[in-house]
């Protein structure tokens, strides 16, 4: 079945349960696994009163952390790989020299790791109770035939087979020195016309149409006679013309016996980074999650306000059970909500630091409150719209279209594009080319690609001869955004500069200087770019990343800006769809919600400090040759800290970087680290901006516990950004001495460690980062007093409003009597999934949606019970009175009222010819009241009888 869903997918003939840990704790073992507890421990000299708490968490049949350490005491005699092994398997050794050395290595490792542990006062059993040592593993492969295959490096020396294939070296060279940007391709024109006359056909290899086609336009200029194929052609159907072919090779090659001369994309443009796709997740962009509703927290009623949740009770009311949501407001008063109205009750999820006060049941304050915010959002969406509006009507700089420069650029980028950063990139390019100022704002998850996005506007606005002003919040960042800058933009002749602390004044000047002539084309910098004295001759495109963490003298200098030049914005800010929804029409905006195709999501772990695992840690990572992010975020203790490090992992290289260091000597870490010159970097959270480090890819955060959750998971998203597993390590003090917030915000981490799960964060995260970036801190008050989602409701009513669209007033018919509705606990047993189940069928607005829902519940958890059944048609018959204009419908055991609105779009005709159909089953009252009485037309009661009254209406 699909983990997302619960759905079947298939049926299985058969399932293996594999136990989820190796130590399973039986009960008729528990007393020797005690006796040998006891031994150890006065082996190793433990206070008793530790042993004894060990030996109570075995009794009670804990699996407390550290219990796979102690395997040897739960089962005397462990097994072996040679114990599983068939008697004829012929072990293949591949390097016995290097396999001995890491064992070597491993053996030395666990020792030490026992030593360190057992001299802490901590319950652990010697390595040779654990491990074999490699003698014994050497002893295993010896009882039968084994197989070492030695690495040897191939000597200079004739080679037992020759296919006298040439290589693509040469123009592979060529290719990369790019020349003069006119003929950027002339050196593979050049070489398919000698190839040609040499009599071979040449052949150009693309992973992807996509990357062909930009291919086939960049080559039109030279002339060539191109053709396109999907597949390899057989020797009989060869053409002699140069072609463009869909397919896979490591390097092209020369084959003259064969007549072929084959180049690939990598050789042409430089390698990508590829994996196989990795199967994901679906990432999805759900309301607040209802499934962790726990008593006592707080809710929204769309009628009555803010209250706490109280549980879900059964009541039978006049003879009917029904399931009923308990809502408690100010001076105790409850409201018992029927679950076919859920939809009505919303978790509240507000600002951090701002908790609301209980509203009172049936008060005026909840619709003052409301009214309030709605004149908040209308005045905000107003200021949107005129901006808007005004730049609709401003004449900017219309950019010239793409050509075979961009396409050459666009085709060297080292990943292959997500659908959303594709689509992404085009909405930027339309924007770039129409005469309206520009101004988009491109949201993506951490590591999604919006830097390549700038790199292309960027390039766009140069070859047109305009300036560009690269804003960011950091000098760390300038520096990290001014190498990427200039490697992509190396084959070109554009001049990147920087403007932050890092430039010594008279560098700053001389900036400056060549800004105002025209002499710089693309300068990056902090803050620093919007003072007084910086100028540009031409400036045609301003980028802003993370606007909101800029001060409110800047955003005022931000907003003349943007009057004038094209300006894209950069956040990794998750935004809802129901938001971004809301805002289109009003602010241009780009979603990239689809991850690249090579990333893995970040492997996180929570754990007291401990200095084996920092040790374990840092040497995994070092052993793959990668490097490691240490945060402590305190500059008193951060030497010591460093010290610290330096004595517990013998040889690393470790640099120390935080904000307060002097400027050239935060460069010259930040650099060295950049450039592979130190493996472990201890820091503050000096690295939480938007920093690329592809080669770091573990990351160690001390006392976790002290950041928001938003923070912790910016800090992770430092690493993980290449094609290798990231790991992160969370330390926090003992369970017992964190509070209750930070163990949430630790487990809501957890939970949420899968690729795009940025929005999640956000909606457990109480800073709601989504509505204050993009709506300006003045809403954060407005969030805080209507919860989050309530708030995306009204702005979306204000907005549909303020756009002159229909906006129909909410009405929740009230449905009375009729049969028993609910979903029995025999049926459905968790309250978080009954709680999910009922908010779901309330939300439902298509009766199709329905029956879909009935065959879900049926794969899910079997035969539906009578109660389920009745709930359904409850939810059917109120869709078909929200769709009608029905506000109440009363069902007895022979009859049904329905009470049409003011607003219902049944017409008179209708009524009357249902009445004329039987004038002694249907009554009509002056106040908009239908009678019908059982039976009619078949119906065997009130509940069928509505159903066919209500389908004729429709």
């Amino acid at each position: 079945f699909s983990a997302q869903d619960q759905r079947s997918l298939k049926t299985l003939s058969e399932v293996t349960l594999l136990p989820a840990t190796e130590t399973i704790l039986e009960p008729s073992e528990i007393d020797g696994m005690v006796a040998r507890i006891r031994r150890q421990g006065d082996i190793l000299e433990m206070p008793g009163m530790r042993v004894e708490g060990m030996v109570e968490s075995v009794r009670a049949q804990d699996q407390f952390p550290g219990i796979g350490g102690l395997i040897s005491l739960i089962y005397p005699r462990l097994n072996t790989l040679f114990d599983y092994l068939p008697l004829q398997t012929l072990p293949v050794l591949i390097d016995p020299g290097a396999i001995e050395n890491l064992a070597f290595e491993t053996e030395e490792t666990v020792t030490q790791n026992y030593l360190a542990a057992a001299s802490e006062g901590h319950l652990c059993v010697e390595p040779e109770a654990l491990y074999m040592t490699w003698s014994e593993v050497e002893a295993g492969f010896r009882h039968g035939p084994h197989l070492g295959l030695k690495i040897v490096p191939v000597t200079d020396g004739a080679p037992a087979c020759n296919f006298v294939v040439g290589k693509n070296d040469l123009l592979t060279q060529e290719l990369k020195a790019r020349g003069e940007p006119e003929a950027l391709l002339r050196p593979l024109a050049e070489w398919m016309n000698r190839a040609l006359q040499d009599g071979l056909v040449p052949y150009l290899l693309c992973r992807a149409i996509k990357q062909a086609k930009r291919l086939e336009e960049l080559l039109v200029p030279y002339g060539l006679d191109l053709r396109f194929i999907e597949t390899f052609p057989s020797r009989e159907n060869v053409e002699q013309a140069p072609t463009i072919c869909l397919g896979e090779l490591s390097s092209g090659f020369i084959w003259a016996n064969e007549a072929l001369a084959i180049i690939t994309e990598d050789e042409i443009f430089g390698p990508k980074h590829r994996l196989p796709k990795t199967p994901r997740k679906e990432v999805r962009t759900p309301w607040v999650a209802f499934e962790d509703l726990k008593v006592g927290d707080l809710v929204v009623h769309m009628e009555h306000g803010v209250g706490q949740y109280g549980g879900l009770i059964k009541l039978e009311v006049t003879g009917l059970t029904n399931d009923f949501l308990v809502v408690e407001y100010r001076d105790g008063d409850k409201l018992y909500v029927p679950v076919d109205r859920m939809n009505g009750v919303q978790k509240y999820v507000g600002v951090d630091g701002m908790t609301p006060r209980l509203d009172k049941m049936g008060g005026k304050s909840w619709e003052r409150v409301k009214a309030r915010v709605k004149k908040s959002i209308r005045k905000m969406a107003g200021e949107l719209l005129k901006l808007y509006a005004w730049r609709k009507v401003q004449k900017g700089h219309a950019f010239s279209s793409h050509d075979r420069y961009f396409r050459d650029f666009e085709a060297a980028f080292e990943y292959t594009e997500t659908p959303d950063q594709s689509r992404a990139v085009e909405d930027v390019m339309a924007d770039m080319e129409s005469p309206v100022p520009m101004d988009r704002l491109i949201c993506g998850d951490v590591g999604y690609g919006k830097t390549e996005i700038a790199l292309r506007a960027a390039f766009k606005a140069v070859w047109d001869n305009k300036q560009v002003a690269f804003l960011v919040p950091t000098t760390v960042l300038a520096e990290q955004h001014f190498q990427t800058f200039k490697r992509r933009f190396e084959p070109y002749p554009i001049e990147i500069e920087t403007l932050s602390r890092f430039r010594s004044p008279s560098q700053q000047r001389a900036v400056v200087e060549k800004a105002k002539e025209g002499g710089v084309d693309i300068v990056i910098g902090t803050h620093r770019l919007l003072q007084k004295d910086i100028a540009f001759k031409d400036l045609g495109l301003l980028i802003v990343d993370e606007e909101q963490r800029f001060g409110v003298a800047h955003k005022e200098k931000l907003k003349q800006l943007r009057r004038t030049v094209d300006v894209l914005a950069l956040t990794a800010t998750p935004i809802p769809r129901t938001l971004h929804m809301s805002l289109m029409g009003i602010r241009d905006m780009s979603v990239i919600a689809t991850p690249p195709e090579y990333r893995y999501a970040i492997k996180t772990y929570i754990c007291p400090l401990d200095d084996t695992v920092i040790a374990e840690a840092i040497h995994r990572e070092l052993q793959r040759g990668g490097q490691i992010f240490f945060v402590h975020n305190n500059i008193h203790t951060i030497w010591g800290m460093a010290r610290h490090l330096q004595d517990l992992v013998t040889g690393v290289r470790i640099g120390v970087a935080h904000g307060r260091l002097e400027d050239e000597a935060l460069e010259r870490v930040m650099l060295q680290f950049l450039h592979h010159e130190i493996d472990l970097l201890v820091c503050t959270t000096i690295i939480e901006s938007g920093l690329d480090f592809s080669s770091a890819n573990t990351i160690l955060i001390n006392r976790a516990d002290k950041f928001g959750l938003a923070q912790i998971y910016q800090l992770r998203g430092r690493v993980g950004r290449g094609d290798e597993r990231a790991y992160a390590y969370l330390f926090i003090p003992r369970e017992s001495a964190l509070t209750k917030d930070a163990q949430k915000r630790l487990r809501v981490l957890m939970e949420h460690s899968d690729l795009g799960s940025g929005f999640q964060i956000a909606m457990n995260d109480l800073q709601i980062r989504g509505g204050g970036t993009i709506l300006g801190p003045t809403q954060s008050g407005q969030i805080a007093s209507v919860g989050y989602e309530m708030y995306l409701q009204l702005m979306e009513r204000t907005m549909s409003e303020l756009k002159g669209e229909p906006v129909e007033p909410e009405q929740e018919p009230e449905i009375m009597g009729g049969r028993s509705a609910y979903i029995p606990e025999t049926y459905v047993s968790n309250i978080d999934q009954r709680l999910t189940i009922y908010r779901r069928l309330a939300r439902l607005t298509e009766t199709s949606d329905l029956e879909s829902f009935r065959e879900e519940l049926q794969d899910r958890f079997g035969p539906l019970p009578p109660e389920a059944v009745a709930l359904l048609e409850k939810i059917m018959l109120k869709v078909l009175c929200k769709k009608i204009g029905i506000q109440r419908l009363d069902l007895g055991p022979q009859s049904a009222v329905l009470t049409f609105s003011e607003k219902t779009h049944v017409q008179a005709e209708q009524i009357t010819d249902l009445i004329r159909q039987d004038p002694q089953r249907f009554h009509f009252r002056p106040d908009y009241v239908l009678e019908a009485k059982v039976p009619w037309d078949g119906a065997a009661d009130a509940v069928d009888l509505t159903k066919k009254v209500l389908q004729e209406l429709l």
